[in-house]
């Protein structure tokens, strides 16, 4: 239980610490979006929801974009959401290193390095 509490106490202070790029990295997407948006005609509701949708990568498909212009903008919303998945991810693991460095047994630590 102390292991989780220490995760998630570094965690969240890591990701305090990393918020401004957090922030203007998803900032990107949304504006993008709205643009891509705008020059599709989709309302800004859905212009939202597409732009996460495409930066998380998952892409249903409902909504996709018929212009040269907005499918390149597509491109680069799927790569600024690969950039913000991969710096949340770097942080949930080094976030976790710490933490196990911090309560798992030093013996067992020693006897993982030299598997």
């Amino acid at each position: 239980m102390q292991f989780t509490i220490t995760f998630l106490e570094l965690f969240f202070w890591s990701i305090y610490l990393t918020l401004p790029i957090v922030f203007f990295l998803s900032l990107i997407i949304v504006v993008l979006g709205q643009v891509v948006g705008y020059m599709e005609h989709w309302s800004k509701f859905d212009s939202l929801y597409w732009s996460l949708i495409t930066a998380t990568t998952v892409g249903y498909g409902d909504f996709r974009p018929i212009k040269k212009v907005s499918k390149l903008i597509s491109t680069i919303i799927a790569i600024v959401g690969m950039i913000l998945t991969g710096i949340i991810i770097a942080v949930a693991l080094n976030t976790a290193s710490t933490a196990l460095e911090r309560h798992a047994d030093q013996n067992i630590i020693e006897h993982m390095k030299e598997i």
